[in-house]
């Protein structure tokens, strides 16, 4: 399988690389900062690029038989950079005719009529509070993946930690409240969806066991 990564050098995106080619895939990772990504692999591809700007999208994204993102906020980083962003990448998926597509964004998007626990409820005040720019770009990330023709997985993470992978998740309708998960986890549930293909047009939570 080949696949295309954007966010490719971020903390989610350098495991989910990893990963990628310790399942034999072939990965292109797309990225501003190629000296970023700490490793060098055959079956690894670098386009240099600007997601937001959409230069190198289309060349990262042809042949591919899967893009995942993984982007996210970082200091100076635009408030609309999914948003942004995601619409170059939808628009080279479409014009290649690459069709499966899975995203990340944070838990505090939700979905129309969802339950939501206590704990979900004060981290959501809490995110409209600290962060609603970001929330905001993320829930129109995900509503444009929805309304786009691509076979879409959003994958809906809460809080995320690193440095202590269990090698497991649990991924479906969670009360994940305060949890955290690690990216690593989160990088294995995001290749797992592409070899397993569920979670199709759905936005599942992924959290710790």
């Amino acid at each position: 399988m080949q696949i295309t990564v954007f966010g490719a050098t971020g903390r989610t995106g350098i495991p989910l690389c990893e990963q990628a080619l310790a399942r034999n895939y072939e990965v292109v990772a797309h990225t501003r900062s190629p000296e970023k990504l700490p490793f060098e692999d055959e079956q690894l591809t670098i386009v240099e690029g600007d997601v937001y700007t959409g230069d190198g999208v289309a060349e990262a994204v042809e042949g591919a038989d899967a893009v995942v993102s993984v982007l996210g906020h970082g200091d100076g980083s635009p408030d609309d950079l999914l948003t942004v962003a995601g619409d170059h990448i939808i628009e080279a998926m479409e014009d290649a005719n690459v069709t499966r597509f899975v995203t990340l964004v944070g838990a505090g998007v939700r979905e129309e009529g969802e339950s939501v626990s206590l704990g979900g409820k004060i981290m959501g005040a809490l995110l409209k509070l600290l962060a609603r720019d970001v929330l905001e770009d993320a829930a129109e990330h995900a509503r444009r993946v929805r309304a786009s023709q691509l076979e879409w997985t959003i994958l809906r993470a809460p809080r995320l930690g690193e440095g202590n992978p269990e090698g497991d998740y649990r991924i479906g309708d969670l009360k994940l409240g305060f949890d955290a998960v690690d990216r690593g986890d989160v990088a294995t549930c995001l290749l797992d969806r592409l070899e397993k293909n569920d979670y199709g047009e759905e936005m599942p939570k992924v959290g710790a066991v």
